[in-house]
């Protein structure tokens, strides 16, 4: 078992304070923290700086046939398992923003590949509600949802 101290943990956050300082850098970060080679531990203290504390995640399963939403930490376990047996690689390629007052609403539309200069695999569109909280960006909710020959990407949300 690992222990962070306090001083360790402040550190930690102050290295990450540019990662959510503006939409486009916390978008940056957030597919950087999921990427990587097939069994590397991905930047989950990065990744719970980005996210509120009461952030979700959510996606249509296509097996059971319902919505599943999961708190970050679920999707840490989930990835996890994942990343063990394969490479994974998400970029953004488009991206739109709505901001109101505190709140802005992220349509940003993904590349999946299982090798870092490999092939798409996989593509599907990010819908990320933001917040604007003591000075800074947090993620307070995703919901994806991949593209499939019955549900392809819009030109208007594919890249410009």
């Amino acid at each position: 078992m690992v222990f962070m101290t306090t001083g360790n943990l402040k550190a930690q956050n102050k290295s990450f304070e540019n990662d959510a300082k503006t939409i486009d850098a916390l978008m940056k970060a957030s597919y950087e923290v999921v990427s990587g080679e097939k069994g590397a531990k991905r930047q989950w203290e990065r990744d719970n700086y980005l996210h509120h504390q009461k952030a979700v995640y959510s996606y249509f399963d296509r097996i059971k046939q319902e919505q599943v939403t999961m708190t970050l930490q679920e999707f840490h376990k989930e990835t996890d398992e994942m990343i063990f047996n394969t490479a994974f690689y998400e970029s953004e390629v488009n991206r739109e923003v709505r901001i109101f007052g505190n709140i802005a609403h992220v349509w940003s539309t993904y590349e999946t590949r299982l090798e870092k200069d490999g092939k798409v695999e996989r593509r599907g569109i990010n819908s990320i509600q933001l917040i604007f909280e003591n000075n800074r960006w947090y993620i307070i909710s995703w919901i994806f949802c991949g593209e499939n020959e019955k549900n392809e990407i819009p030109k208007t949300f594919d890249r410009n």
